[in-house]
């Protein structure tokens, strides 16, 4: 089949669903759902049949799909809003946790925030017209067909920032070349994280005029400066960061372990949630070792561990320590954000379970600045190393500060495109 006539062909296929079909089928839907403890998809949100603000003719949209994408986006938001004062900013996201986040997020920063449209092309339109964005910029790897050709046809200017194809989702991209090669050549441009990811667009048919790296957005963080003193001394110091239930025993148990071979290590203990911390209290009063709490001041003069019992020092904690493990991945959490402690040039380990931040630990893991391990014997036995190898520990640590150094620029590279095309 020709070019002309297979796309003809792909478009109108990709307009059989229509809204009327949408409602009949999405009640079903939500019932499995259910089923599963899972929210109802709010239709009519995601159908554009609710009320829009009026927002006038200079918007620029931005859409995360979900919690990672979101996070993703927040110095980009900062940096458009002052850059360019006289837009309105909408925001966009397709999952519940992703609207939630955005709303906790940028409800001071933004100008609405709304869920992505189905991709039936009768919502995408009426989403369209309402929000009358001037442009659009789509994190990640969302490939939408119905809405990529209805903002081609409406002249609206379509990019695709921060750009990734996993090693996972790549062959299937390329058994179905033609379709998405369709579909991607509606965006104006395509950036990249990677030249990895930048080869692998161009693969699938994306113009080389239109596709470029632009680095990655998640590693446009800021490093705090720590005013924290815990009296640690010449002592290493392990933290076991935003744990979860189960995960406080893994942790402390490894460092029993490890203070056996180095009798001077400490640790901090900092819980998720705070509703917790007569459970951690326990657990740790159990191991035999003397700690305290930081909101009593406690530190390492007279204690080995110290809970951290507050809000809002987490992030600048990581600098006076030396090895960190990120929570929520020896359970089905999914992991919290390593590069809060690898932006200070500190090696991280966490547990299997890392969905949340699967992209970000696949490079830190390539750059060798990272540890991902299956259970708790591979998670000793990293910490073992790098406790008591200074030269592995001084290489790890030198792989975290390359590669941050490597991964920014991101932000002043979708600015400066913001300014040409608008």
């Amino acid at each position: 089949m020709k070019k002309d006539m297979f796309e003809k062909v792909f478009r109108k296929t990709c307009r059989l669903i229509n809204s009327k079909t949408a409602k009949m089928i999405i009640p079903v839907v939500d019932l499995a759902r259910k089923f599963n403890n899972k929210p109802a998809i709010p239709l009519k949100e995601k159908l554009a049949e609710i009320d829009y603000p009026l927002l006038g003719d200079k918007v620029i949209m931005l859409h995360g799909v979900s919690v990672g994408e979101v996070v993703s986006l927040e110095n980009l938001i900062k940096r458009i809003k002052n850059d360019f004062p006289d837009y309105k900013l909408v925001v966009t996201t397709g999952t519940l946790t992703g609207q939630e986040l955005a709303k906790k997020k940028y409800s001071q920063l933004a100008d609405f925030i709304t869920y992505f449209p189905l991709d039936i092309y009768e919502a995408v339109e009426k989403f369209l017209n309402k929000i009358r964005p001037s442009v659009i910029l789509i994190a990640e790897t969302e490939i939408w067909p119905n809405f990529a050709f209805c903002a081609k046809e409406k002249n609206i200017p379509l990019y695709i920032i921060n750009g990734r194809i996993s090693d996972k989702s790549y062959p299937s991209y390329l058994r179905f070349k033609k379709i998405f090669a369709t579909v991607l050549n509606c965006f104006d441009g395509i950036f990249s994280q990677s030249e990895l990811d930048n080869n692998r667009f161009i693969s699938l048919g994306v113009n080389k005029d239109k596709a470029l790296v632009m680095k990655n957005l998640k590693f446009e963080i800021e490093r705090k400066k720590c005013d924290i003193t815990l009296n640690s001394g010449s002592s290493k110091v392990f933290i076991a960061a935003s744990t979860h239930k189960g995960e406080d025993e893994i942790a402390l148990g490894a460092y029993k372990k490890l203070k056996e071979k180095s009798k001077d290590l400490k640790m901090i203990l900092a819980p998720r949630h705070l509703t917790r911390l007569a459970e951690v209290e326990k657990l740790t009063k159990e191991t035999g070792f003397k700690y305290g709490f930081r909101t009593k001041k406690d530190d390492f003069l007279n204690n080995d561990i110290i809970i951290l019992d507050t809000l809002g020092e987490l992030s600048k904690i990581y600098e006076i320590v030396d090895v960190a493990y990120i929570g929520g991945s020896f359970n089905k959490t999914g992991g919290h954000n390593p590069l809060e402690a690898t932006i200070y040039s500190k090696p991280t380990v966490s547990g299997p379970s890392i969905k949340n931040f699967r992209d970000i630990y696949s490079i830190l893991e390539h750059e060798k600045a990272s540890f991902v391990v299956k259970n708790k014997v591979e998670f000793y036995s990293i910490l073992e190393k790098l406790f008591t190898d200074d030269n592995f520990y001084k290489e790890i640590s030198d792989n975290c500060a390359r590669c941050f150094s490597n991964q920014q620029g991101a932000v002043d590279f979708v600015i400066n495109k913001l300014k040409q095309i608008l």
